[in-house]
């Protein structure tokens, strides 16, 4: 276990790009830490970090080096998850990367749900979209992602895909509040609110908006969905989310929303997504079960040919 202690000092670095900070955070002296870590590079013969003048960063073989440590202790991460699991402990920590819209209502609620059964595991969500959530998988800093159209990288396995349709969000008070459905032909006759790119809400309202040969010009950008809303409640500006981020029944009484027509090929889909390769502990690979009875019930799973 001394090994795994250093395998998290290297990592703790590679993160905070500083030794110093790293060793903030580890509650270790800097001189303590870069000891530790010079001893490593020795024993192994080659230089993990290049030293420069403002922090650190990893040398080529370095960056081989951490790869295989954050395996490593994923792994031990596992076993100790199977282990407590074998005790009857069910203890265990689980880490999600996912777009802003599963922030305030799905996630919560999962959670929720997941520990009235499991108490002992805890969560961390981190707030990531498209190369950051892929990054984070790849450093293996989330066991989980969940996030709004596809990760490019093939590294990465598609646990689940379901069809996300778009809708327009609104003052309940404005003109098209009360419609049923609505075009969004419609909608761009008033301001929009939109996420800033490359969100990719942003991206599919803009592809939909190109094909009626016409080139979005919001009122307001934002890459907080809360300003977003806070802000159509206030004015006659339409901003657009994802079903899952403003579920009917459950959203601000000040604002609607309402499924935007869109072609069949122009509604996205949201996946839950893991690095491929890697065994998520019991805590996780259990969670990513409940998402997926979750999803598949309230959601059209998606085609993905």
């Amino acid at each position: 276990m001394r090994n795994l202690q250093v395998y998290r000092y290297v990592d703790a670095v590679v993160r905070h790009g500083s030794i110093r900070k790293a060793a903030e955070g580890l509650a270790i002296t800097p001189s303590a830490l870069n000891r530790r870590i010079l001893a490593l590079e020795d024993e192994l013969g080659v230089p993990i970090f290049e030293r420069l003048g403002r922090g650190v960063r990893l040398s080529t073989a370095g960056e081989l080096i951490v790869d295989v440590f954050r395996r490593q202790l994923a792994e031990v991460e596992q076993v100790k998850s199977q282990i407590a699991d074998l005790s009857g402990m069910r203890r265990g920590h689980v880490t999600i990367a996912c777009s802003q819209a599963l922030l305030p209502y799905a996630l919560p609620e999962q959670i929720e749900t997941y520990q009235s059964r499991f108490p002992n595991v805890t969560f961390k969500v981190l707030n990531k979209d498209d190369y950051a959530a892929e990054k984070s998988l790849l450093d293996y800093a989330a066991d989980l992602a969940i996030v709004f159209e596809p990760l490019r990288s093939s590294e990465f396995q598609t646990l689940l895909s379901v069809r996300q349709p778009m809708h327009a969000v609104m003052a309940r008070r404005h003109p098209l509040g009360k419609h049923k459905t609505i075009k969004l032909s419609d909608c761009l006759t008033y301001p929009l609110a939109l996420p800033a790119p490359p969100y990719a809400v942003r991206n599919v309202v803009e592809l939909a908006a190109a094909q009626l040969l016409t080139r979005l010009s919001p009122s307001v950008e934002s890459d907080s969905y809360v300003f977003l809303r806070n802000f159509v409640a206030r004015t006659r500006a339409i901003a657009f989310e994802i079903v899952i981020g403003v579920p009917p029944g459950q959203i601000d009484k000040s604002i609607v929303s309402i499924p935007v027509e869109l072609p069949a090929a122009k509604i996205g889909s949201l996946r839950l997504v893991q690095l491929k390769g890697r065994t998520l502990s019991v805590a996780a690979a259990r969670f990513a079960d409940q998402l997926t009875m979750s999803l598949l019930r309230d959601y059209t799973l998606a085609d993905e040919n």
